[in-house]
């Protein structure tokens, strides 16, 4: 084989086993205050991936209470974690990796809202009775 072919071959590789790395680098830090898709004591990677770059990711994770600050933020709860870059990286891309598909060639989740959740915020009420 040439040695773009082994070249391509190691690329592909490692992709894979970042990903997968990233996952595992989620599992250890992020997963008591962050979840891919859902709410939680943070903001869902969905999210975080559909507003922030890759920099402004990895600033956030080394760097919160400066990266807060410079984005208009009055506080921050997230702790600063000091990560190889190769840990950094593959958390950054694992978050990435959640971004919606903004052409609208994939569902997002696989899921379609029907009818939205009432907004409770607005009135205080819920209707609970069934709409026909």
């Amino acid at each position: 084989m040439s040695k773009t072919i082994y070249l391509l071959l190691f690329i592909l590789l490692n992709t894979v086993l970042v990903a997968a790395d990233g996952k595992k680098v989620f599992e250890t830090y992020c997963w008591g205050c962050h979840h891919q898709t859902a709410v939680a004591f943070g903001p869902h990677f969905e999210e975080i991936a559909s507003k922030r770059s890759s920099d402004e990711i990895r600033a956030m994770i080394t760097d919160p209470a400066s990266v807060s600050k410079a984005l208009g933020y009055s506080r921050n709860a997230m702790p600063s974690f000091r990560l190889s870059d190769e840990n950094l990286t593959a958390i950054t891309d694992y978050i990435l990796s959640y971004k919606p598909d903004v052409n609208g060639t994939e569902e997002l989740n696989k899921t379609k809202v029907v009818e939205p959740y009432p907004n409770i915020a607005s009135n205080g009420k819920v209707d609970l009775e069934e709409k026909q």
